[in-house]
């Protein structure tokens, strides 16, 4: 057996393993509902095995894990993470101290929690967050024994150093994060891309040893761990071992998905600086009043916002909404999303956002003013545009709705300057349950035809600035490429999108009538 076939056996049992962890405190359908003591739980077994098999190295310098830990109590940056319980036999791993708990499991488990996040002020907030003993109406959130179910499934099976890479450990710990979107209903989205849109998005942007990049609202942090993933296969197969890693930032708004970013980052064995906060009226990346730009940004924002009005717009003091577009109406703050993230970009920047398909085309084709519109227009004419991606239906966890992927580029080359290239992808999909996904060829399809600027019959067009313009800064690739011979497809989404603007203009065409004919007596 290959050591890729081994790789890929491990991970299939690390993943069953730790599902069966999540559902073995509730069952499969309620899992999702306990992420918030799962993830950190996890996310400390690894810690406490790591912590084992560092003692253990210095053990064998010193003569035993006792004095070890002696060693380690007076220097703690000996080792990555300082985990501050001992158990009653030093030969014992420092973990059976959670295993052991029987009485007060919820209170002393928090306690170690905190105990550990206080001796790493880079885990303050991440897994000290959680109340393993929290009630809600007097009722525990999770009893002592569904703690005890699931503290005895995790000690099933060994985390540390010489037991699993990070790659597979980080990709089982994202397996996870992706069962329980499945779960999550509406808010799976905040949190969760699909692992194959990320890495499309990842592959495109191509990144290069230390760039720095960037997301906005990173959820899970699994675009930015994506951008690094690429890079180290990219190093990988041009047979470099030692490169600069990426610089990773991010910022989150929603506590617990922070923490969460923050624990993957971690176990993926990256470093990353994600903050905390409301990007968008409170961006945490910036330097005397500036914001600090990006080679690279991926971001996937939540569709359609609507919480932001023209004030926060007006009260913006970073330049982040230039004349021209500034607010695209209230009822979405995509293109308010687009301007935050292009103002992040340095002057050779690019960026990969995931939107909803309305906002390529909404306002276009409609006699009446459209704010969304005009800001889209503002992004043509200036050339920032390189390329739009329709992805497939019923991809992500909280709509079964296509969505685009915007590519934007501050210096295109020459060849691509007044031009995009629009990549038609609604059909590359395979059937899932519950959700549908990209294959593996689709991905390469899809990346390679986008790194080549290619034009393929049926799947992707190069367009010039005056075709979009002629077409009303409409730039939803199904409006310009056809996917069957007899007739052209369009989706329900975009169709709806056009009957609302439609019925407003006739509301409004109504209103005016009215006020005619009552001005002329009839």
């Amino acid at each position: 057996m290959t050591k890729e076939s081994k790789n890929n056996e491990l991970n299939k049992s690390m993943e069953s393993w730790i599902w069966d962890a999540a559902c073995s405190i509730r069952g499969a359908q309620d899992a999702s509902k306990y992420k918030d003591f799962i993830l950190p739980l996890i996310f400390v077994k690894r810690l406490c095995d790591v912590f084992d098999d560092e003692i253990d190295r210095f053990a064998k310098e010193v003569g035993s894990r006792a004095k070890a830990f002696e060693l380690v109590d007076r220097d703690k940056k000996l080792v990555r993470f300082y985990i501050p319980f001992r158990p009653e036999n030093p030969e014992e791993p420092v973990w059976s101290v959670i295993r052991k708990l029987t009485d007060k499991i919820g209170e002393k488990l928090t306690s170690h929690l905190r105990d550990i996040a206080r001796e790493n002020p880079r885990l303050s907030g991440i897994i000290d967050r959680i109340d393993f003993n929290a009630t809600t109406h007097g009722v525990r959130d999770i009893d002592d024994d569904r703690l005890s179910n699931l503290i005895e499934k995790i000690s099933q099976k060994r985390l540390g150093l010489d037991d699993v890479e990070p790659d597979i450990i980080g990709r089982s710990y994202e397996y996870l994060i992706r069962k329980f979107a499945e779960g999550g209903g509406q808010s799976a989205g905040e949190f969760y891309t699909p692992k194959e849109v990320g890495l499309i998005m990842a592959k495109i942007m191509d990144p290069e040893p230390g760039m720095w990049i960037y997301d906005p609202c990173c959820g899970s942090a699994g675009l930015l761990i994506k951008c690094q993933i690429v890079l180290n296969e990219k190093m990988k197969a041009k047979k470099i071992k030692k490169f600069q890693p990426l610089k990773l930032y991010g910022q989150e708004f929603v506590p617990q998905t922070w923490a969460m970013a923050n624990m993957n980052m971690i176990i993926h064995d990256m470093e990353g600086h994600i903050e905390i906060g409301d990007t968008f009226r409170n961006p945490k990346f910036r330097e005397n009043n500036r914001l600090v730009t990006f080679d690279r940004v991926v971001a996937n924002p939540m569709w359609n916002q609507d919480m932001f009005d023209e004030r926060d717009y007006d009260a913006d003091t970073f330049g982040r909404f230039p004349n021209g577009a500034g607010f695209p109406g209230k009822q979405s703050a995509d293109w308010g999303w687009m301007q935050h993230i292009l103002a992040s970009l340095k002057e050779e920047g690019k960026a990969a956002v995931v939107l909803d398909t309305g906002a390529a085309s909404r306002g276009s084709g409609n006699a009446n003013t459209n704010k969304e519109k005009q800001v889209r227009k503002w992004f043509v004419e200036n050339d920032y545009i390189e390329g739009v991606l329709y992805l497939p239906e019923n991809l992500f966890y909280n709509t079964t709705a296509p969505g685009i992927v915007i590519f934007l580029n501050k210096n295109k080359p020459a060849d691509r300057k007044n031009k995009m290239l629009l990549v038609n992808a609604s059909q590359e999909f395979a059937k899932g349950t519950p959700k549908n996904y990209i294959t593996d060829e689709g991905i390469e399809k899809i990346t390679s035809t986008f790194l080549g600027w290619k034009e393929i019959d049926k799947f992707s067009k190069i367009v010039a600035k005056e075709e979009i313009v002629r077409n009303d800064y409409n730039i939803s690739p199904s409006r310009y490429i056809h996917i069957s011979e007899e007739e052209e497809y369009r989706p329900i989404e975009e169709i709806w999108e056009e009957i609302k603007e439609l019925e407003m203009e006739a509301v409004d065409i109504n209103s005016k009538l009215k006020n005619i004919i009552e001005r002329l007596g009839i």
